[in-house]
């Protein structure tokens, strides 16, 4: 009996290899999958951190719109493209994607254990599966793409249901603003360099 694409590859025993397709469509259908599982993982932590780490509250830390938007591709270039394209293999995907998902557990104002962003972080960790085999899989566009959307639909929801909505920062977070929009600028550029090189190298 025929075992469809999708089956195949949400079997976590496939989740460091290539996807068996890369259509649009079908890659749309791997990022919902593995945002799913995140949702969960989130929801799962910060319960598990609620019951069991004394007053623990659910850290909240407003964002920029320009910040938020540019976190996208400036992660998925700095963790996960920058790293396969300069070695290939993906363990240093890997490890640039567990590295990712680390830091997100300092998206806090206090680095007190009882302040600690764990369901943020718990809710990265399937995404570090679906960008390394998203680039791995030479759709590394998609990733950035996947991911900026994603971010621009939190802070869609943030902006219109009253919550904290900053479209851009001020003071020393306006200087990072402009810092961020620069480095997405670079490193893109610096990825189609590296890419365009690999390419007559004939590596990719």
């Amino acid at each position: 009996m025929h075992t469809p694409d999708e089956m195949r590859d949400i079997n976590p025993r496939y989740w460091l290899a290539r996807y068996r397709k890369t259509s649009v469509p079908y890659l749309i259908k791997m990022g919902i999958f593995y945002l799913a599982i995140g949702i969960f993982l989130q929801q799962a932590g910060n319960t598990v951190a609620e019951h069991v780490i004394s007053n623990y509250q659910i850290p909240s830390v407003p964002i920029s719109v320009i910040m938020g938007l540019t976190s996208g591709p400036l992660e998925e270039a700095a963790f996960f493209g920058i790293p396969f394209y300069f070695s290939g293999s993906y363990l240093a995907v890997l490890a640039g994607g567990i590295t990712w998902s680390l830091l997100h557990i300092f998206n806090t104002h206090s680095f007190a254990l009882s302040g600690l962003a764990y369901g943020t972080m718990f809710f990265t960790v399937p995404h570090i599966f679906f960008s390394l085999r998203t680039w791995m899989s030479g759709k590394g566009w998609f990733a950035i793409l996947f991911h900026t959307a994603w971010n621009a639909i939190i802070i869609g929801i943030q902006c219109t249901t009253g919550s904290s909505c900053i479209p851009v920062g001020s003071g020393i977070y306006f200087v990072l603003d402009l810092l961020s929009i620069g480095a997405v600028i670079f490193l893109i550029i610096t990825l189609y360099k590296i890419r365009s090189m690999m390419k007559q190298n004939n590596k990719y």
